[in-house]
């Protein structure tokens, strides 16, 4: 199959899922990362597709750093177990985000509920949380809307069933 901006991607038969050869990603500093498209070839409104795929490669680390404070959050409650394997804490913004190791696939996939809208999935490593890693959602390939341990929701109120989480990015314990 041809998407636009993407060229041709490979079906895998076993989930229905079509994979880009790898791209580099200026978000994250030019890693190689897959496009993976979930029902791409059943959705109306493929043109969503294609502008969250534009939107996603063209867009700078200044996109992930808007989330700063709330993935300082998800480090602060971790900070406990870092502390006790002997590292120094963690003091700046920048630092935190050394610490995160960027998929290489990022999985766009169309809301069940709420808005329906289309989402950015892309499952990291971040040094501090090795069990449960690092979820970046972004709402259109935009902005980050959610971040956190990978649970495979795509917002926070899916993901607690709690409307009021809808534009939380990450939920204060």
């Amino acid at each position: 199959m041809n998407v636009p901006g993407l060229g041709e991607l490979t079906l895998d038969k076993q989930f229905g899922w079509y994979y880009s050869e790898p791209l580099p990603v200026k978000m994250f500093s030019g890693k190689l990362c897959a496009v993976v498209l979930e029902g791409y070839d059943t959705d109306e409104r493929q043109h969503e597709f294609h502008t969250a795929i534009a939107n996603f490669l063209a867009g700078t680390p200044a996109v992930l750093r808007a989330a700063d404070e709330p993935l300082f959050r998800y480090y602060k409650d971790f900070e406990d177990w870092w502390l006790e394997d002997g590292r120094p804490p963690v003091t700046s913004h920048d630092e935190l985000w050394q610490l995160v190791k960027f998929g290489s696939e990022a999985i766009f996939s169309r809301r069940s509920n709420g808005d329906k809208g289309l989402y950015v999935s892309v499952e990291c490593e971040c040094d501090w949380e090795i069990e449960h890693g690092l979820q970046l959602v972004l709402k259109n390939g935009l902005k980050v809307n959610k971040l956190g341990g990978y649970d495979g929701h795509l917002t926070n109120s899916d993901a607690f069933t709690d409307e009021r989480l809808e534009n939380v990015i990450y939920p204060t314990r």
